[in-house]
């Protein structure tokens, strides 16, 4: 598996800085990611992330979670939170900090446990990659929740990137894709979706989910809870 993500995360951890990360995009210049977001304290979290946090329930599933930030705080607060992450890298570092329980894996080949709340930040539902994976993903979410259970999630509407040109591709705007470029290393090129609003809406209706926007940061962001219909 080529990791860079997992690569600068370790460099990050052992030394507290990176060489410059490279974020390559698919509608713009390449910019620099710092690294620091991936280990954000409590204090630093913003305040969709906070709520989010707050609406969380019971046993939780941290999907994608990274370096373990949310799913630290979470384990501070007392929650039986388990971290479920397809990088190798970031593993190792969860489990050096401390992270509990870790999953190294994809989420479409779990389905051991049940969760009350299976949680997705930083538009963590992105790495569906495309509108009928998202549709994928849900109908595997059921084998993962409770009967009860709830999936809280943000995303954002990305049409505002196209404001001064025009979107050519044949699919969704807010399907983007990325590279990672670290110490000369690049590596593979992904797709990470942006859903609004109202199209995320029809597709969890479609999948028998029902879903209710929690919270707006004002600026095309929103935090949602999807819930099976009764």
């Amino acid at each position: 598996m080529n990791d860079v993500y997992g690569d600068f995360l370790k460099d990050y951890l052992a030394k507290g800085k990176t060489s410059t990360i490279w974020l390559h995009n698919n509608y713009a210049e390449a910019e620099e990611m710092p690294a620091e977001v991936f280990f954000r304290k409590v204090y630093e979290i913003t305040d969709l992330e906070a709520f989010a946090l707050r609406q969380c329930k019971g046993k939780v599933l941290d999907i994608g979670a990274g370096a373990g930030a949310i799913t630290l705080i979470l384990q501070k607060r007392g929650f039986d939170v388990t971290a479920l992450e397809i990088s190798p890298g970031a593993a190792e570092v969860m489990q050096k900090r401390g992270v509990q329980k870790i999953i190294n894996t994809n989420i479409f080949d779990y389905q051991d446990e049940q969760y009350d709340t299976l949680l997705l930040m930083m538009n963590g539902i992105g790495f569906c990659q495309y509108l009928d994976e998202i549709e994928r993903f849900l109908h595997h979410a059921k084998k993962l929740l409770k009967p009860e259970g709830q999936i809280l999630f943000d995303s954002s509407d990305v049409l505002y990137l196209y404001e001064n040109k025009k979107y050519e591709d044949d699919g969704y705007y807010g399907e983007i894709d990325y590279q990672y470029e670290y110490k000369g290393k690049k590596g593979d090129w992904f797709t990470w979706i942006y859903v609004a609003r109202d199209i995320m809406k029809e597709i969890a209706t479609k999948c028998g989910y029902q879903m209710e926007v929690l919270f707006d940061d004002g600026s095309d962001q929103y935090l949602a809870r999807l819930s099976l219909k009764s």
